[in-house]
């Protein structure tokens, strides 16, 4: 992979020790507030054995959101971090559409392989339980979830943060600093075993190097928005077909109305004085 030179806008003050700790403390309140939500159903008359749909969505939506604010603290103990150091800048279109365009078709060709290769049939599994006969509010908080709502957080914490502090990481081999690859592989390992629990094991090699290949399209354009919409995609897919058994243009709506609320909820975030390049 060729090396790029190293640009101050994308080099955020953050402390490399930062990446891990907020890892721990996003963990740590994720759990706290998911239980806390449980307790909240509980008392509102829901049955401990069998928590809804609903109960378990919001517990996913407040253990994301955990992350995300585990990130803002420690970025912010190096000053007001601004949406730039995240990675929400905007870019040419054409760049973007190049990004995103690579990245998925590298991806996929790459899992192709590899569940052939492994002979897998299944799918990935949500980790929510739906029922039998899920209502369509349920359906609609569901896509929401996934398509919207766990794409722009994730994204915030493992390639918005995480990768940007590991890419203070300084690793010199053979005169070249590779230590934005290593930050690539170790923040793709992590976004893989995140996984665990709503994906099958041997799945989360491939969402491992989903991840990687997120960040590889972090560095390359310098910005969040690339790698938000491919994660979007990707998600609205796999609900859309292994989850809901919708029609293409049906799959197709669900990614461009996703894609549409997370532009007009993080576009705003981007100057737009000039573009990055």
């Amino acid at each position: 992979m060729p090396s790029v030179p190293d640009r101050s806008w994308e080099e955020p003050p953050w402390r490399l020790w930062t990446a891990p700790a907020a890892v721990v403390f996003g963990l740590a309140l994720g759990v706290f507030a998911t239980i806390a939500v449980e307790l909240l159903a509980r008392i509102g008359g829901s049955d401990p054995a069998h928590l809804t749909a609903t109960v378990n969505i919001i517990g996913d939506v407040v253990f994301d959101l955990a992350f995300v604010a585990a990130a803002l603290y420690f970025a912010a103990l190096h000053g007001r971090p601004r949406p730039g150091d995240f990675g929400f800048r905007r870019i040419p279109p054409r760049l973007a559409i190049k990004a995103f365009v690579v990245a998925a078709v590298g991806y996929y060709a790459l899992t192709a392989a590899y569940a052939s290769v492994l002979r897998l049939h299944g799918s990935d599994k949500l980790p929510v339980k739906l029922g039998s006969h899920p209502r369509s509010a349920t359906l609609a908080l569901l896509a929401v979830f996934v398509c919207v709502i766990a794409p722009m957080a994730e994204e915030f914490f493992f390639r918005g943060f995480f990768f940007g502090a590991l890419r203070r990481w300084r690793i010199v081999i053979a005169g070249r600093n590779v230590g934005t690859l290593i930050a690539a592989v170790l923040t793709g390992i992590l976004f893989g075993l995140a996984h665990t629990g709503s994906a099958s094991s041997a799945y989360l090699i491939p969402l491992g190097f989903l991840g990687f290949v997120l960040c590889v399209v972090r560095w390359r354009t310098g910005s969040l928005y690339p790698c938000m919409a491919l994660h979007s995609a990707n998600n609205a897919l796999a609900l859309g077909v292994t989850q809901l058994h919708w029609s293409a243009l049906e799959i197709l709506g669900l990614m461009a109305g996703s894609l549409l609320v997370i532009g007009a909820a993080t576009g705003p975030l981007a100057p737009r004085a000039a573009l990055a390049r």
